[in-house]
């Protein structure tokens, strides 16, 4: 079982990519330096407009969730997972967390990939306001379903 959605949104001059444990895509417009962990502004969706079949996947503890990030010819991908805790309710914000913290903003928990980590060339893609395509796919892995 699988489910995708896509989020568009764009970079930033102020996008810094620094923070140690979390990355987030925003529908907000502006950012500061305060916001280290945001990697993309202007987003045509929030947690709570991801696609109910993706978001039903993501709020099971089994679902792995790889998220592939492109922008300027940069990809990076990354591996989470899901988390009955989810909500996914957020109108604005969605977070992907190296802990297991779970918030309304939190699309995945146990990211292997967080802003801090972000190749350094994709940062600066960013920085220059390219477009920021987030492609989620989540599935629960056939050797755990019951």
């Amino acid at each position: 079982m699988k489910a995708r959605d896509i989020v568009r949104a764009r970079g930033h001059p102020l996008i810094r990519g620094a923070h140690p444990t979390t990355f987030e895509v925003t529908r907000e417009e502006t950012l500061t330096l305060a916001g280290d962990c945001i990697i993309g502004v202007a987003a045509d969706k929030g947690a709570a407009d991801l696609a109910p079949d993706l978001k039903a996947l993501l709020c099971d503890d089994r679902a792995v969730l790889t998220t592939r990030l492109t922008a300027g010819g940069e990809t990076v991908e990354i591996r989470s997972r899901g988390s009955a805790a989810l909500t996914l309710d957020h109108p604005a914000d969605l977070v992907w967390r190296r802990s297991d913290f779970a918030s309304d903003r939190t699309v995945a928990i146990r990211s292997d990939c967080v802003a801090a980590t972000l190749p350094r060339e994709f940062i600066e893609a960013l920085r220059r306001g390219e477009e920021l395509v987030v492609e989620l796919e989540a599935e629960i892995p056939e050797n755990d379903c019951p």
